[in-house]
């Protein structure tokens, strides 16, 4: 197994005052079957870090575990230097964690503004207000579809829509997964550029994905999960460098 290394990415803090999100020796099941092995982690203040591995890694149920849809049997998470482990997820919205989880999961039948609004239900109507207008600055082919259905997108602009919805909490801590699943490379591109400047305004931002070479070039640092463990963590430039993540998702031979 590869030594396990952690350097510093887009802060040059090394104390966990730097640290807006922490997994400490995590084990996470589902019903019998274990999904996370001992998972540590941080992930600092305006940051983007990102989780490579191939599939069953273990990737969602690290997203899961933080944004509280599944609760560690074992070890601890920390977000902002509270023990959060045991919170709801919906209480965890409104201290601060986003999530646009794999599949969109938008809501169908509502348009476009309505599933926006959903995701904004913690904010006053003034902020959601304000909400819309950064989403749609961030998104405008979104403002141009505010009263289409959701489920009539296409699914370049269903993911916009479910970042987007994400983003309506004002959340600390964004969460995404897979945000290019399924899209062309010309809306892969769009929508990196946005993670890319959603971060640029401040966002910390844990990211999952299944191109790695995508994510390594938008993040700061990175962790590689196998089965459930983490094999490997550095910056983003020396895992794109490493010969063995080269050859197992880079596709390089």
């Amino acid at each position: 197994m590869t030594q396990v290394i952690d350097k510093p990415g887009a802060t040059n803090a090394s104390s966990d005052d730097a640290d807006l999100l922490r997994m400490e020796d995590v084990d996470a099941f589902y019903g019998h079957i274990q999904a996370l092995r001992g998972v540590s982690l941080r992930v600092r203040r305006s940051e983007i870090v990102t989780l490579i591995g191939s599939n069953g890694a273990g990737k969602t149920t690290t997203l899961k575990t933080v944004s509280g849809l599944v609760r560690p049997r074992k070890g601890r998470v920390m977000f902002d230097g509270d023990d959060i482990s045991r919170v709801d997820a919906h209480r965890l919205v409104r201290r601060g964690i986003g999530h646009a989880p794999e599949g969109r999961r938008i809501f169908s039948r509502l348009t476009v503004i309505e599933n926006l609004q959903m995701g904004g239900y913690t904010r006053s109507s003034s902020e959601i207000s304000d909400e819309l207008d950064r989403v749609f600055g961030l998104f405008p082919l979104l403002a141009d579809r505010r009263q289409q259905r959701g489920g009539s997108l296409s699914g370049g602009e269903q993911q916009m829509l479910a970042i987007g919805r994400a983003l309506m909490s004002r959340p600390r801590l964004l969460l995404l997964d897979e945000p290019s699943l399924g899209l062309s490379p010309i809306l892969v591109q769009q929508i990196f550029s946005i993670i890319v400047e959603i971060n640029r305004q401040g966002m910390t931002i844990l990211l999952v994905e299944q191109n790695a070479l995508q994510a390594l070039n938008v993040a700061h640092r990175g962790y590689v999960l196998q089965t459930g463990q983490i094999i490997l963590a550095d910056t983003a430039a020396n895992l794109a460098a490493n010969e063995q993540v080269r050859q197992a998702y880079l596709g390089e031979i």
